[in-house]
């Protein structure tokens, strides 16, 4: 048999060239790490194509006719036929998500399951809920080992991971399985089987490939006092009592592991809450249920979003732990670990009260969650590393969907204000000690936000295509002015012809630009008739100037009127032009000193045509284009569609709006509101010249919490090496 522990060669041809570069960057022992854990999952992968041909077999034993059975035999023959190309696929992506983690970063990673192309929206969601199944499933039985895993691993690469983003995490496991196999052609019955018989034969073994890179990385000393423990706890364990030292006290095993990591960075920061009076005992910590109580107290009082910035929580817990001293007789204090999530969501908040990305009218309302996330997160430590966790969802979600959102005079009018606002009141009048609160007001904001974005979208989307058309329209605008101006310009015509090339053929030329483009033969043909009219009203001295013109009349004449039907010109009007027409074709045949009586009125054009709309008026002048290397350039070419930007109006107004669309047409900017309503159109220079004076500024739309709790991070680290 053929050795399977060299995983090597494997990707000698592809994967390690592909990444040669950033796997050079990271650190040996979790290059170490990866080879053992693909080892494994080969093995796995091996027992479940091993096994799927007899399952699948067994089936068409069972199936209820020949179109089930051959069904079954088909998925049989196409999972042979590409089980290499699918352990390939697998293990290549695995391969790419640790050499990711040499530049990865929280605030920009995304972990989502791509959906199969062409799924139907069923099979999808039958797809999903197996895969969220699968995941939820290892993380209840094998989370506290994975999250130990992902403690290490952020301690190893100096960087806060998450799990979704945990090269051996099952979100991720799924994914790569699920895109490995993306060209299986078989039906979602038969997908599901597969998936199953994955989370059997490679999931089922999470605890030993957890564990196996848990003392790999614990024997070269990454986090080695973090012991493995058998299940995942569900509640944090009461806090224990705060010890009088200088150095932090030993940590408790039963937390999970990345709070664990963020309690080393907040001991500097400890011993703030504690009673204002002479202490006569050792001081006492009161137990979690009993914080959580004195919490609910202070949440009934919290004040309003007016009043907001004289609130201080740990000055009004201090308080209350004051009055629960003196009224027992004893010095009673919060448990440290109780006191850590305190001060780091008072941090948390600070943090995100400051983000000049959430609107200021927003922040007041937002502020007022802090008691509740701090007893939510009391309840469940692991918060602060779930990024699913639903209360944390919730902020993220609020702060997206805030993002959009100016405010303006008649805020307690505003659906988005007030949906907000019934989130909060809900979370202060009803949310005592069960977590379950979240998830539904969660669901229920999701409900909203989905409906709002959907009206949005379909509001954006006829918004762009309005603005395309216009765009397209200016453009042709541009083109048939232009064929004008060469034409006409220094030019003697009669006043009726230039009237009838002005007001008529223009248009002509509109239409056929507009339907066919300026590179048409249609396009070349309108232009040339009307060069030939310009040129059969005139006088030329050349010998064959007449033989030319009456051969030229005769399809002149029918060019003239098959352009004029297509445009839906005035009957009467072209019969009109036609007569008098005719009259000056009839007078270019005479002699010069014969029609010099009957000569039309002749008008130079010495001025510049420019066409006018109804709706747009003149085309404005481009400005002075500035050099590609200017800032304010570079920040344009750094938008994107759908990101959010804000302008600044005036001294005391701003506006957020949208990128909506980049017309191809003109290469203007347009910008829409959070319904989808276009609110500006900008050229891309004066877009870069409002750079460059900072009228304008980019959003960042990345997740809230996370950018707030990187930020903290950030801080605490600096102040620890201050220490």
């Amino acid at each position: 048999m053929h050795n399977d522990g060299n995983v090597v060669p494997l990707h000698k041809a592809t994967t390690d060239q592909a990444i040669q570069s950033p796997l050079t960057r990271l650190p040996v022992i979790l290059l170490q790490v990866r080879d053992k854990a693909v080892l494994q999952l080969r093995h796995g992968l091996q027992a479940l194509f091993d096994n799927a041909d007899d399952i699948l077999f067994e089936m068409t034993d069972r199936a209820s006719d020949s179109a089930e059975q051959n069904t079954y035999f088909q998925a049989m023959r196409d999972l042979r036929l590409k089980r290499k190309s699918i352990e390939r696929l697998f293990f290549e992506q695995i391969f790419e998500a640790f050499a990711r983690l040499s530049r990865y970063d929280v605030t920009h990673a995304s972990a989502t399951l791509a959906p199969a192309g062409g799924a139907r929206p069923d099979d999808a969601l039958e797809r999903t809920v197996a895969v969220e199944a699968m995941v939820n499933k290892v993380l209840n039985r094998d989370g506290m080992a994975l999250d130990q895993l992902t403690a290490r691993l952020s301690m190893l690469l100096g960087k806060a991971l998450i799990e979704q983003h945990n090269p051996l995490g099952p979100t991720l496991l799924c994914e790569f399985f699920l895109q490995a196999g993306r060209n299986l052609g078989v039906g979602i019955k038969v997908k599901l089987i597969i998936l199953k018989l994955f989370e059997r034969y490679v999931l089922s073994d999470a605890d030993r490939l957890y564990g196996e890179a848990n003392r790999l990385l614990m024997a070269m000393g990454v986090l080695p006092n973090l012991q493995p423990a058998p299940a995942r706890p569900l509640v944090a364990r009461a806090a224990t009592p705060v010890a009088a030292e200088t150095q932090p006290p030993a940590p408790d095993e039963s937390l999970p592991p990345v709070f664990l990591a963020l309690q080393e960075l907040l001991f500097h920061v400890r011993g703030s809450l504690a009673p204002i009076l002479e202490a006569r005992a050792p001081a006492q910590p009161i137990s979690s249920r009993d914080l959580l109580r004195l919490l609910s107290y202070l949440q009934q009082h919290v004040p309003k979003p007016a009043e907001q910035d004289d609130f201080d929580l740990r000055n009004q817990l201090e308080q209350l732990l004051t009055r629960v001293s003196v009224k027992s007789g004893k010095s009673r204090v919060v448990a440290v670990a109780d006191e850590d999530v305190i001060n780091l969501v008072a941090m948390l908040f600070e943090s995100i009260l400051a983000d000049r990305n959430l609107p200021d009218r927003l922040k007041a309302l937002v502020g007022q969650l802090q008691i509740p996330v701090v007893k939510v997160a009391v309840l469940d430590k692991s918060f602060f590393s779930r990024s699913t966790h639903p209360a944390r969802r919730l902020l993220n979600e609020i702060a997206s969907a805030a993002l959009g959102w100016s405010g303006g005079d008649e805020v307690q009018r505003d659906s988005l204000y007030l949906r907000i606002e019934q989130v909060v009141t809900r979370l202060l009048n009803d949310f005592d000690d069960d977590p379950a609160i979240f998830s539904d007001l969660l669901a229920d904001f999701l409900a909203f936000t989905r409906d709002e974005q959907r009206r949005s979208d379909l509001l954006e989307q006829r918004t762009r295509d309005a603005e395309e058309g216009r765009a397209k329209t200016r453009l042709a605008r541009q083109h048939v002015e232009q064929a004008l101006n060469q034409a006409l310009l220094g030019k003697n015509l009669p006043r009726g012809v230039l009237t009838f090339v002005q007001d008529a053929w223009s248009k002509v030329l509109l239409l056929t630009c507009l339907k066919h483009g300026d590179q048409s033969t249609q396009w070349h043909a309108a232009v040339q008739t009307m060069t030939q009219l310009i040129w059969s009203v005139q006088r030329h001295a050349e010998a064959d100037a007449r033989s030319r013109l009456l051969t030229l009349v005769p399809g002149l004449l029918k060019a003239l009127r098959e352009g004029l039907s297509g445009s839906a010109f005035d009957p009467f009007a072209t019969s009109e032009f036609f007569s008098e027409l005719e009259g000056l074709h009839v007078q270019l045949f005479e002699p010069e000193s014969h029609s010099a009586k009957d000569a039309p009125e002749l008008v130079e054009v010495l001025e510049t045509i420019v066409l006018q709309s109804a709706d747009e008026g003149p085309a404005q002048a481009s400005p002075v284009p500035l050099p590609a290397e200017d800032i304010g350039m570079r920040q344009v070419d750094l938008l994107r569609l759908g990101c959010w930007v804000e302008f600044q109006e005036d001294q005391d107004t701003t506006l957020r709006c949208k990128l909506a669309a980049i017309l191809d047409a003109t290469g203007h900017y347009i910008f829409v509101n959070r319904t989808g309503m276009k609110v500006l159109e900008r050229s891309r220079t004066d877009l870069a010249l409002e750079f460059r004076r900072g009228a304008v500024r980019t959003l960042d739309d990345t997740l809230l919490f996370d950018r707030a709790l990187e930020s903290v991070i950030g801080n605490l680290r600096r102040l620890e090496r201050g220490k």
